[in-house]
């Protein structure tokens, strides 16, 4: 995504396994910016979206969201089976004088058109899922739904990140793992704050994220969350990774009652205020710094 020269900067909240806080992470940073910067949070873990659940967005609209997919004239149709050749995912068959088509396979490439020696095959609009657009205590908010049984989230992403601000503080609160739908919700960031614990799986899947982002060029730095449990093996390896760590959340009931309850952390306890206006602030200052 093109920067605008105004100040606009995106921040992304990853994690390589779900569960760590992220979404905390990510809420209680825009409600730290607020007061003093614009600034929008989107939700891009489309195919299960949970900051809305703490924000109470008021919802002002809603765009569908769809891939082309393959529609057959049978009539021009020879049953030639190029269609079902091109087609990588194997979204398409012919047997016999039938074409089978299983839109849960399709990437809407448009490559099965492109190979199709009788133009017998147009692309329509299939939608996959919608995006939300709203405002939430002088935050705007924008995440996106995929429909259920639909594989392909990709494209819901990067429609969202079509509709962000360039004049503003974005931060965006990116789905768990290291899978496509991440690596689109990082593309083009100007920041990454890694969310992990200091357990051995959370160090497995720092390892990943870290990975990904050094892979796209995207500076970084680590939120430890639940801080106080497991060993000191995830600070040592962020000292050889050469890698900041920003935050650390300790392990605290009243932090995971809030969330139980969908209360914001710093609504819950404005005392961490301070602490994510000093990590809003590295971030910004991490992403000056390669800009």
């Amino acid at each position: 995504m093109a920067k605008a020269a105004d100040g606009g900067v995106t921040l992304a909240v990853a994690s390589g396994k779900g569960g760590t806080g992220k979404t905390t992470v990510a809420v209680s940073l825009a409600l730290a910016a607020r007061d003093s910067r614009p600034v929008e949070l989107v939700d891009c873990d489309v195919e299960e979206p949970n900051a809305h659940l703490f924000l109470s967005p008021q919802i002002t609209a809603r765009e569908p969201v769809g891939i082309l997919s393959p529609e057959v004239d049978l009539d021009r149709c020879t049953f030639c089976g190029r269609c079902a050749e091109a087609c990588r995912f194997g979204a398409l068959a012919v047997v016999g004088r039938k074409v089978l088509f299983h839109p849960e396979l399709c990437h809407g490439c448009g490559l099965c058109a492109l190979a199709c020696p009788e133009q017998a095959i147009e692309e329509i609009p299939r939608a996959i899922g919608w995006i939300e657009e709203g405002q939430a205590q002088a935050i705007r908010f924008l995440h996106g739904i995929l429909d259920v049984g639909e594989p392909m989230a990709t494209p819901i992403v990067r429609r969202l990140k079509e509709r962000t601000s360039h004049d503003r503080v974005t931060v965006l609160d990116a789905p768990p793992g290291t899978g496509c739908p991440v690596i689109e919700t990082l593309r083009g960031a100007d920041f990454a704050l890694l969310v992990t614990e200091p357990t051995p799986f959370g160090l497995h899947d720092l390892r990943l994220a870290l990975a990904v982002t050094r892979i796209l060029g995207i500076p970084a730095g680590v939120v430890i969350s639940k801080d106080g449990i497991g060993t000191d093996a995830l600070e040592r390896y962020c000292i050889e990774a050469d890698i900041p760590v920003l935050l650390r959340i300790p392990m605290d009931r009243r932090i995971a009652a809030a969330y139980a309850h969908g209360i914001p952390l710093l609504d819950a306890l404005p005392e961490w205020k301070e602490p994510f206006l000093g990590l809003l602030e590295a971030s910004l200052n991490g992403a000056k710094r390669v800009r």
